[in-house]
């Protein structure tokens, strides 16, 4: 790995920073990693080295161009907003390092996530204290370098809706990032939630409580026949400019963040992975999001660390002494988390609730081979 492992397993950076550029406007094949310099944080400021960062499709408009407009690159230009990692550099205490807002001075070896301005890809990130929030303990590294944007999107847009119990929201999209954050937090208020989706994506938005209707030509007939008095709300989330145009909520952004990964922590909102890329082959982690196919984020792992039964695509993976206090097993998971269809994918590797009951299993086996 491009990380160096200090006390405590912190990302040291010996090797200088690789983060993922382009310099012109293009498909993933204009894609490069570079090396430079390991950043040094300033007052405010703190470097975290990354251990996973999340795609968005949004970035791909960025990059191909669609939304210079609004967002012009400047090259060369880093990519990505999401991330989750472990803090490298603090300021020195003659920078002035700000107390954040969130309470706490940060120290080395801090698990947290955030966002950063096109450039999470990357093997460490210099960010304001005011962008990161505290990695909750039982939220994992995949989800949380990939929860920012999807989290925010969806609880700004589900705000606007107000959503309420008795009424109808449709939810486009609803096996996606953005879509499916929504449908699920819309549920929890209450509402009842229509979710458009290929039919591969069914069983998995019935096990969340949505009522699933394919889109494309008859989708209008197929949602009267579920509500024939109309929907109260229609959360939209496919086009281009979609996160640009997002409404604001009252609350920041971080606030939002730190509910959205408290609630994923404790199994009120599922947020499945679809495929785990090591960071050299961001080109193929891009083409399959853009083929649109993956039900699930997608994820690039920098650092990747040894969860029981993790298979990911290409990545050697190690433990990371920032986890060696992981549990081996995860508690039994709510009914509606069992083997969504995403799992099948062969990039992905079994989620808490796979895991969990092949461990059952075994243990059931290895109890009957005691009793003789």
């Amino acid at each position: 790995m491009a990380h160096a492992q200090g006390d405590g397993g912190v990302p040291q950076g010996d090797g200088g920073v690789r983060s993922v550029r382009f310099s012109r406007y293009g498909g993933p094949e204009v894609l490069d990693v570079v090396t430079t310099d390991v950043p040094v944080p300033g007052a405010g400021e703190v470097v975290v080295g990354v251990v996973a960062a999340g795609l968005n499709p949004v970035e791909t408009s960025i990059r191909e161009g669609r939304l210079q407009t609004k967002w012009p690159a400047r090259f060369p230009a880093g990519q990505g907003s999401d991330f989750a990692g472990l803090i490298a550099r603090v300021p020195r205490p003659d920078t002035g390092h700000d107390r954040p807002k969130h309470g706490h001075d940060w120290q080395v070896g801090d698990a947290v996530l955030g966002h950063t301005v096109r450039g999470a890809q990357a093997t460490f990130v210099r960010v304001p204290v005011t962008d990161i929030i505290r990695k909750p303990e039982r939220l994992s590294w995949e989800v949380a370098g990939s929860l920012y944007t999807a989290a925010v999107t969806a609880w700004n847009a589900v705000q606007e809706a107000n959503p309420q119990p008795g009424r109808t929201v449709l939810v486009h999209a609803a096996a996606g990032g953005v879509g499916g954050i929504a449908a699920q937090l819309a549920k929890l208020r209450g509402a009842r939630v229509i979710g458009t989706a290929s039919p591969e994506s069914f069983d998995h938005l019935r096990q969340l409580g949505v009522i699933p209707v394919q889109y494309g030509p008859g989708l209008a007939e197929a949602v009267a026949r579920i509500a024939p008095d109309g929907v109260d709300a229609e959360l939209d989330h496919l086009g281009d400019d979609a996160i640009a145009n997002a409404p604001s909520a009252d609350e920041s952004d971080m606030v939002v963040l730190a509910k959205i990964a408290n609630m994923v922590a404790d199994r009120q909102i599922v947020v499945p992975v679809a495929a785990i890329y090591p960071f050299d082959e961001v080109e193929d982690a891009y083409r399959e999001l853009e083929a649109g196919h993956a039900h699930g984020k997608i994820v690039l792992s920098l650092d990747p660390v040894d969860y029981p039964h993790q298979k990911v695509h290409g990545i050697d993976v190690r433990e990371s002494e920032a986890t060696r206090d992981r549990p081996d097993r995860e508690p039994a998971p709510p009914a509606h988390e069992v083997l969504p269809p995403v799992f099948g994918h062969p990039h992905h590797h079994p989620g808490p609730a796979a895991a969990t009951d092949r461990d059952r299993d075994a243990d059931r086996d290895g109890d009957r081979d005691l009793a003789g």
